[in-house]
Parts: C-alpha cells; sequence; structure tokens
C-alpha cells in the first residue's frame, strides 16, 4: 500500500479519533505506539504524533527518536506531539497560566497551504495544561487563540508542523479540512482508501498468503465474522471451513437462526453445540477478566478438536478488528490495556494453526461498507455488535444456566421492542445485564426480592467512543412492564445513562 499514514501513539484518549478522521479522507492509516516506530517508516508518506496524558518536561515524557521522520517525511504533532516538536528542538514549553481546556476560537497569523480554508475565529479544542511559550528557532507561527499563541506552527523545513488544539475531535469545527490540507495538499497523498479497493487488495493478499491451504473459521452470526468469511470464500472458495459454536452465552434462538441465516450464501458451514463445556468451565467464576480468558480457552480447545476433523487445516481466520486491536495493545504506561479480547494476541503452540484476520486493520463501520461492496444482505450487515464472550460479560458476577436463561428471554424483548418500534437501526449497540444484585419487590400482594437487570443502548461510528440513547420514556416503560412480568426472577429494571468514556460499553 502506498498511500498511507503512521500515526504514533503517546497515550492520548484521542487518537483512535485521528485514525477515524483520516479514513474519512479515504486515506489508510495505521497507528503504532510511540517507542515501536515501524522500521519500514520510509513507505509511510505522513507521520502524526499524537497527544499524551504526560508533560514533555517530566523526566519520564516519552521521547522517541525521530531523526528518521523529521525533515524527511511530512510531521504534524498533535497537542503533546506539538509540544514534544517544540521543547526538543530548541523552544520553550512551560506550564500555562490559564486553564487551556475547552473551546477556543483560531485566528490565523499568516497565509499558509496548512491553514488554507480555516476560516477566521474557526471553533476549536484544547485540551493541555502545558502551553508552548517560545517556537524554535526559524519556526514560524500559523495561528492563535484568546489564550495560546502558538496554537499552530510550521518548522523551518515546511515539512514539520504543530497544534496545540485537537482537530480530531467533533468540537473542532474545520478539523477534517485542516487534516485534509496536512495530508493531502501538503503530504501529496492519494485519497484512494476505498471500500473496493480494499476487497480487490485483500483478496489478493489472502490468495497469496493462503494458497491452497485449507482455513478454519469462526462463525458469530455477526458482521465482522460474516464479512471475513464472504472475504476468504471469495479468495480461497471451499477451502474456507466455518464453524459456528453455541458455547451456551448467544442470545435466544440464535444457534438455530445464524444457522439458516448462512444457508444459501454459499458458505460451507458446521454447527458445533458446545454450551455445556462452555458453562461447566465457567462454573463459579466471577472475575470478568478471568471469565474472558476461560471462554478464549475453551474456544481454542473446541477449535483443536474441530481442526483435527478437517484434514490438511492450517489456518484460523478470526473477525478480529481494529479497535480490538487498540484496545489490546499497551504503550507501557501512557495507555494500559483496558480489556483482553479473546480473540487476539495468536494462539497457544499446540493447536498448530496459524492466524489469519482479512479485518484487522478495519473499524466497524468500515467493515459494513466492505459487506456492502460485497453485497451482503442488510440482515446480517445491519445487527448490532455482540460482543466475543457473549452473555458471560453481560451477567455480572457468576455464571448458572438460570442467569443465562433469565438474561436471553429479557435480551430478547428488549431487542425485539426496538424493532417493533423502527428503533433498532438508530441503535448502534443493545442488551441488557444481570445485575448481581436482588431487590424487593411486589407482585400481587406478595412480596419478591428477585434479580435487577439494566438495559443499555449507545450510538457510536466505532465502539471506541459512545453516547447513551434517549429512548422514548413510554418505549423504556412498556419494555420494564413486559420483562418484569414475563421473566421469572426479574423483578426490576434500570437504563443506563453512561457514556463511553468515562465508561465501557459492556459492563465487563
Amino acid at each position: 500500500m502506498q498511500n498511507k499514514v503512521l500515526i504514533l501513539d503517546f497515550g492520548s484518549q484521542y487518537t483512535q479519533l485521528i485514525a477515524r478522521r483520516v479514513r474519512e479522507l479515504s486515506i489508510f492509516c495505521e497507528i503504532h505506539p510511540f517507542h515501536k516506530i515501524p522500521s519500514d517508516i520510509d513507505t509511510f508518506k505522513a507521520v502524526i504524533l499524537s497527544g499524551s496524558p504526560f508533560s514533555v518536561r517530566a523526566d519520564d515524557a516519552p521521547h522517541p527518536d525521530l531523526s528518521a521522520i523529521r525533515k524527511k517525511i511530512p510531521l504534524l504533532g498533535v497537542c503533546y506531539g506539538a509540544q514534544y516538536l517544540a521543547h526538543f528542538n530548541g523552544g520553550e514549553v512551560a506550564a500555562s497560566n490559564t486553564r487551556e481546556y475547552g473551546r477556543a476560537r483560531l485566528q490565523t497569523a499568516q497565509a499558509h497551504s496548512f491553514t488554507h480554508k480555516i476560516p477566521a475565529q474557526s471553533q476549536v479544542w484544547m485540551s493541555h495544561g502545558d502551553t508552548i511559550k517560545q517556537l524554535p528557532e526559524g519556526a514560524s507561527c500559523l495561528a492563535s487563540t484568546e489564550d495560546v499563541i502558538n496554537a499552530a506552527y510550521v518548522m523551518d523545513d515546511d515539512m514539520t508542523f504543530g497544534i496545540q488544539f485537537h482537530p480530531e475531535v467533533y468540537h473542532s469545527t474545520d478539523g477534517l479540512q485542516l487534516l485534509q490540507n496536512f495530508l493531502i495538499d501538503i503530504a501529496g497523498i492519494t485519497p484512494d482508501w476505498t471500500s473496493e479497493a480494499f476487497v480487490e487488495t485483500t483478496v489478493s493478499r489472502l490468495q497469496k498468503e493462503l494458497g491452497e491451504d485449507k482455513v478454519i473459521l469462526g462463525l458469530s452470526g455477526g458482521v465482522d465474522s460474516s464479512v471475513a468469511a464472504i472475504l476468504l470464500h471469495k479468495a480461497i472458495g471451499t477451502n474456507l471451513h466455518c464453524i459456528f459454536v453455541n458455547n451456551g452465552l448467544l442470545r435466544k434462538n440464535e444457534y438455530h437462526d445464524v444457522l439458516e441465516q448462512y444457508k444459501g450464501m454459499g458458505l460451507n458451514v458446521k454447527g458445533v453445540d458446545a454450551s455445556k463445556r462452555f458453562l461447566d468451565a465457567l462454573a463459579g467464576e466471577e472475575d470478568p477478566e478471568t471469565k474472558r480468558k476461560i471462554i478464549g480457552k475453551v474456544f481454542i480447545d473446541v477449535f483443536d478438536d474441530e481442526a483435527h476433523q478437517v484434514a490438511g487445516a492450517s489456518w484460523l481466520a478470526q473477525g478480529t478488528i481494529y479497535p480490538d486491536v487498540i484496545e489490546s495493545i499497551s504503550v507501557n504506561g501512557p495507555s494500559a490495556t483496558i480489556k483482553s479480547h479473546h480473540n487476539v494476541g495468536g494462539l497457544p503452540d499446540f493447536m498448530k494453526l496459524k492466524v489469519v484476520e482479512p479485518l484487522n486493520m478495519l473499524f466497524k463501520d468500515e467493515v459494513r461498507r466492505v459487506g456492502a461492496s460485497l453485497s451482503m444482505p442488510q440482515e446480517i450487515l445491519g445487527r448490532h455488535p455482540f460482543p466475543g464472550p457473549g452473555l458471560a460479560i453481560r451477567i455480572l458476577g457468576d455464571i448458572t444456566p438460570e442467569k443465562v436463561r433469565m438474561l436471553q428471554e429479557a435480551d430478547a424483548l428488549f431487542i425485539q421492542g426496538l424493532r417493533d418500534r423502527g428503533l433498532y437501526d438508530d441503535v448502534w449497540q443493545a442488551g441488557v445485564m444481570l445485575l448481581p444484585v436482588n431487590s424487593v419487590g411486589v407482585m400481587g400482594d406478595e412480596r419478591t426480592y428477585e434479580k435487577c437487570v439494566a438495559l443499555r443502548a449507545v450510538t457510536s461510528t466505532d465502539g471506541m467512543t459512545a453516547d447513551w440513547v434517549h429512548l422514548p420514556y413510554d418505549f423504556l416503560q412498556e419494555i420494564s412492564n413486559q420483562i418484569i412480568n414475563r421473566v421469572p426472577g426479574i423483578n426490576r429494571v434500570v437504563y443506563d445513562i453512561s457514556s463511553k468514556p468515562p465508561a465501557t460499553i459492556e459492563w465487563e
């Protein structure tokens, strides 16, 4: 791939948003930790340095060697990145005397292609405690705000830029234009990252990588594994063997519904009911990370058994997508692993299968666009995301068959209610959480002491950030009544109004 951008992550909560904005410009990009600069750096057309919770003035501040990038590849520092470039090139960065957080108005100091088409008083988003007091020798200020003198600047090589605001966030109204100026006008990158181009290059790569090898793919019924299956089928045909495992933690009737769904799509699919195996392994376990790891181990064991039944199978395909990869990477301090993903990180040696992940550089909305370009049915592409560990991480605490039954029934009522009210497509992801608490209730003239569930519905683009959905009160009332009246063991329903961040979409 010729036209690609490298984003060096210094631990900012906004790094993934930078990638999303770059992709919106039809330009491919990759995120790498600041201390792991790719050896093929010369294949990147531009580099962006992210923000960071660190101060460049701190002794333990991230300090990568940029000698292979600086003055050789167009470089843009965002917030910490801008302060880093100024500080380590002879400028002065100091603690700010004013609070530089939130909305600000940008005023261009001089004309330059970097700030071309950015209107006067353009709104930008600030989020920093330090500020650039003095630019390095030869650098020029391009824009300021009321409180920030050097809000944007260019270094003397005219290939290196810094901005103390965040163009990637929604509140920076002309942020996308600024990124376009840098990547397309200055770096000269051709915006050729499209779904059709991805399909063409990925199928070609898979054909070369896999050859005549046989591949096993675990289907989940969701968007990611389904698109991965169609891509692989397009590349290797009948050498793809799809397996749909019932881990006992799927939605109500999903095992049979999903198997029916794949009929007529030309895929070679086998159903494996391993629900007892999973539930037995999870019995008594309450820790969410341990539950994920147990599910991952049993999942691998099941696939190892199935692999032995497919003569000559040498690959395991997975529907891993980019947010899974990002959330499973630690940058040794600036950012931390939020949660492990059971489909990230390879396989144990005993399994003797290599891993292929055709979607591991795509965000969720990009996966859907690729599926659309493959003419996949909207019934599959429009499905809400569902966590790999299934209902195990929506049952807080230990797992029992009775808890699974309760949650499946409550979830089915909620999801069907969204469909019946025409709300399903307005929600990015929805589900029900079974809480580890009992509460007092009254049914008829009798006291009850039963479970509480929390309804969760969010809007998002890729799952990296999410806002709770303002579902109609009468709808919530209706669903609450249905769950309490129809699902034995539940007597209370609450609605989760937390956004991500600070909360995650799933509760565990």
